[in-house]
């Protein structure tokens, strides 16, 4: 009967340590093997027994996970806080650690972190550099207000970003140096352009079915847009990975640290351990959705009484992650208390 090899991988850009342990530990091959396609295929095809993997979240994990994957029974990946948490010691290196990451693959202590599917990969992957160019859209805005006001040109501020007021804007300039007129041109120029492929990346993104209705439903939630929508199904992917609303919330980094000893506890300032990308759009969302939702507004109205606008806005946010939830694992449309009541 074939032994069951249990692989610890420690992933970096050019090598992969690799650590090959049997179900009593020992250990039956260690070493390095080039990070590319073609290393990996071969390393992979020299085991000769069926195994199972583990390797710790980095930037390189995604491509090699998929790669490696039709290789193995199974194949995880490990949450990187917590396996720091776990083994922390004064000895490490590469060796090392792939060591130490098939030992709590063998022992079935593995912090194992959720890994989406390839196709929501390759979409988060070009949702998160649309957010990009509207940030990089938004800095060119703001430059060229600014080369404006250095040089004491008077402008429409709502207008300024508007083809042909800027043209003419532009034709009219007097007395301004040469090199601010250039950089204005070179500034408009790179603004249509990242505005351009921003539009391309959400066509893109909506052509995809599979993520219409899901979007559709959330969208039934006032307050909530397309790109709120999209960065929530695609940065969660199945909702169902959250057992509560906690949970859910603690993941988009929206409560506060927990120090608890002696029975004192103590909060911190918001957990950097987040998803950074769905807590900026979250944020962003509960300033403006009080605008259009009631219930939200009157969470926004009690929290904001206490003096702490931020607090508020973060108390929005929540409430906000709790609807999302609610209709992303229901699969119905949102139905505020006003309508319920009525009904």
């Amino acid at each position: 009967m074939d032994r069951l090899y249990y692989i610890g991988l420690d992933v970096h850009k050019k090598t992969t340590a690799y650590c090959v342990k049997d179900a009593r530990g020992e250990v039956i091959d260690q070493g390095t093997v080039a990070s590319s396609r073609a290393s990996l295929s071969e390393w992979a095809a020299s085991l000769g027994q069926p195994w199972v993997g583990a390797m710790e979240a980095t930037l390189f994990t995604g491509w090699i996970y998929d790669y490696l994957k039709p290789y193995a029974l199974d194949l995880k990946v490990a949450n990187p806080a917590m396996l720091k948490a776990i083994s922390a010691s004064k000895k490490k290196n590469d060796r090392a650690d792939a060591e130490k990451i098939a030992d709590l693959l063998r022992c079935d202590l593995l912090p194992e972190c959720y890994m989406a599917p390839q196709e929501i990969r390759e979409l988060r992957r070009v949702l998160r550099y649309r957010n990009l160019m509207v940030r990089e859209a938004i800095k060119m805005k703001n430059k060229t207000a600014g080369l404006l006001m250095e040089v004491g040109v008077e402008y429409n501020k709502k207008r300024l970003h508007t083809k042909r007021y800027f043209s003419e804007l532009l034709g009219n300039l007097e007395d301004v140096p040469v090199s601010v007129t250039n950089m204005l041109k070179l500034t408009r120029s790179n603004l249509e352009m990242f505005e351009s492929i921003q539009k391309r990346l959400v066509k893109e993104l909506r052509s995809h079915s599979h993520l219409k209705e899901r979007v559709r439903r959330l969208m039934t939630i006032e307050g909530v847009g397309e790109v709120v929508a999209l960065t929530w199904v695609l940065e969660v992917g199945d909702p169902f990975r959250f057992s509560s609303i906690r949970q859910a919330i603690s993941y988009c980094g929206l409560c506060s640290a927990q120090h608890e000893s002696g029975g004192k506890e103590k909060r911190g300032p918001i957990s950097k351990q987040r998803n950074k990308h769905l807590q900026s759009i979250l944020i962003e969302a509960a300033k403006l959705a009080p605008t259009w939702n009631p219930e939200l507004a009157e969470v926004y109205a009690r929290e904001s009484a206490r003096g702490n606008r931020n607090r508020a806005t973060l108390a929005v946010a929540r409430k906000l992650v709790g609807y999302l939830l609610a209709v992303d694992k229901r699969q119905t449309n949102f139905i505020s208390k006003e309508c319920q009541t009525a009904a």
